[in-house]
């Protein structure tokens, strides 16, 4: 697994209905549900929730597995499965994501080592942003997640 790579994991275009239908169902604040309140706002406008971007984020994360699963299994490499995440920190909203943006995620791992605490496992670690149309970053965490170990 190399590390210090970039992974481009693909973009997503946010329009006004999937920022309403996503901010309704799951964050209701005025300036993601209501275009008149939101103008009122220092966003000045309708913008995505910030899980949303983060949803997104996630999409297109376990897209990118899955193709590197399937293109392994192409080349009849083995395929070492990913697990769950035991979490993350430093998560960053930096700029609003509006109707009409387009944002391109990435995923650069920056450590692999065993687990401390799960034998058999290692720890993944990342970072991950996503960086609107004008070249902005919008969105940015450090994450983890554990695979099977390498070692033995």
């Amino acid at each position: 697994m190399p590390l210090d790579r970039t992974f481009d994991l693909g973009a997503h275009h946010f329009t006004r209905d999937d920022i309403l239908r996503f901010a309704r169902a799951f964050d209701p604040q005025p300036f993601h549900v209501d275009e008149a309140a939101a103008a009122q706002t220092h966003f000045g406008g309708l913008c995505a929730s910030g899980w949303h971007t983060a949803a997104a984020w996630m999409k297109r994360m376990v897209a990118g597995r899955d193709r590197g699963r399937a293109l392994a299994l192409q080349r009849g490499e083995p395929v070492v499965e990913g697990g769950p995440s035991p979490g993350f920190r430093d998560l960053q909203w930096l700029k609003p994501v509006y109707a009409g943006d387009t944002i391109r995620y990435d995923v650069t791992l920056t450590e692999a080592r065993p687990s401390r605490t799960r034998p058999g496992w290692g720890v993944v670690s990342h970072t991950a942003t996503g960086t609107n149309q004008r070249g902005e970053t919008a969105f940015r965490f450090a994450g983890a997640w554990l695979a099977p170990s390498r070692a033995g």
